[in-house]
């Protein structure tokens, strides 16, 4: 057999496969927490996308978490994943507090995005309010409550929507439900009815932001409120699922503690994780960015098609600036696409900065889409 020379020194092919990008953060998963000891504390969580996988696992028809199961999956658009964490009540001295076992279920998985404890009470609501306020990854917590105390106009330190607002806390949301004398005993889990209809929304398409106002919850009857209590309620930032006009029935207003709409809040920590990952992105799979403006560029350019994807969802629209001048970007300017990228020159820097490796800032105005929730019609008639 004759000896063959290889080919390489001749045409030399290298091979370059870049990294995978970050799989980006869900937005479109829940945790619910029960005190049913079907999963062991070992586990702490488990991930379902049928509530029967539930009853094989060995949950109950009558366990909280199985019923809660059923509501979250009942929606329109449906939830495809829900997670059931346990909270340990019985093999610990004192008890785990419900804090403690949303804490060992963010440990045991990053997955999930809004966290909803069917055991907790007003104390337990304050305690993990306050530390989803700078929980990482970003995480959102709802509650369900029927303290009579939210119907008093009169401050009451056992008010915990009053309680919640007067802190300014933005990333709490709770609705007001009570089981209506018994006869609608499910209202106890009213939350998890517009959970599911987030996550079965937000499927990352195009067109797929929402509002919460005017959306069904299934599986729950609108609370029967004088026009007098749904004001106090609403004045507090607390969510109802009311009736109106002998026809429709929905939830509104879709306010978190602070008065801040919930879609704004996900559509945000939605678009700061695709910035975020995406930056870090360019900067893992390329030898390196220069420092230099073309490098800056680059960072630019992967922070606009985040941006665009946004757009693409319907959070962001092309509209007038109305905020403070951004460097180009003067108030009352336009943005044509709903957002402008912008970021000061690399010869602009400071030496220490430039020792350092930094970039210079970079600055993202966004325009947000809005939504419509209430209009006002003038009616002029001439005879």
């Amino acid at each position: 057999m004759s000896n063959t020379l290889s080919l390489d020194t001749i045409v030399n092919v290298t091979v370059l496969i870049s990294p995978l990008s970050a799989p980006r953060g869900t937005f479109n998963e829940t945790l619910i927490v029960g005190e049913a000891e079907v999963i062991p504390t070992s586990e702490r969580l488990r991930l379902y996308t049928d509530p029967d996988d539930m009853l094989t696992d060995g949950f109950l028809v009558t366990d909280p978490e199985y019923i809660a199961a059923e509501i979250y999956f009942s929606q329109q658009p449906a939830p495809i994943k829900l997670w059931i964490g346990r909270q340990d009540t019985t093999e610990t001295s004192p008890p785990e507090t419900a804090l403690e076992a949303v804490q060992a279920c963010r440990l045991a998985s990053f997955e999930w995005y809004m966290a909803i404890c069917l055991a907790a009470v007003a104390d337990d609501h304050k305690d993990i309010a306050l530390w989803a306020e700078s929980a990482a990854p970003s995480t959102l917590y709802l509650f369900t409550t029927n303290d009579a105390d939210i119907l008093t106009v009169d401050p009451s330190p056992d008010d915990i929507f009053l309680y919640l607002k007067t802190l300014n806390y933005g990333r709490v949301m709770g609705q007001y439900a009570t089981t209506i004398g018994g006869e609608y005993p499910n209202n106890i889990y009213a939350i998890v009815a517009i959970a599911g209809y987030v996550c079965g929304q937000n499927t990352g398409l195009a067109n797929s932001a929402f509002t919460l106002k005017f959306k069904q919850e299934v599986g729950i009857a609108p609370e029967p409120l004088t026009t007098t209590l749904v004001n106090i309620i609403a004045n507090k930032n607390g969510n109802l699922y009311l009736s109106y006009g002998n026809y429709y029935t929905f939830f509104e207003q879709g306010k978190m503690a602070n008065g801040q709409f919930f879609d704004e809040v996900i559509n945000l920590d939605m678009l700061v994780n695709n910035m975020q990952l995406s930056v870090m992105d360019l900067l893992y799979g390329n030898p390196k960015i220069p420092q230099t403006d073309d490098g800056v560029t680059q960072i630019m350019r992967v922070i606009n098609l985040a941006c665009e994807q946004a757009v693409t969802l319907g959070f962001l629209a092309p509209g007038k600036w109305t905020g403070p001048n951004v460097l180009n970007l003067k108030t009352d300017d336009m943005l044509p696409r709903g957002y402008m990228v912008q970021a000061q020159s690399v010869d602009d820097q400071s030496q220490a900065d430039r020792e350092l490796r930094k970039s210079p800032p970079i600055y993202v105005a966004i325009k947000e889409a809005g939504a419509i929730h209430s209009v006002l019609i003038g009616v002029y008639v001439n005879r």
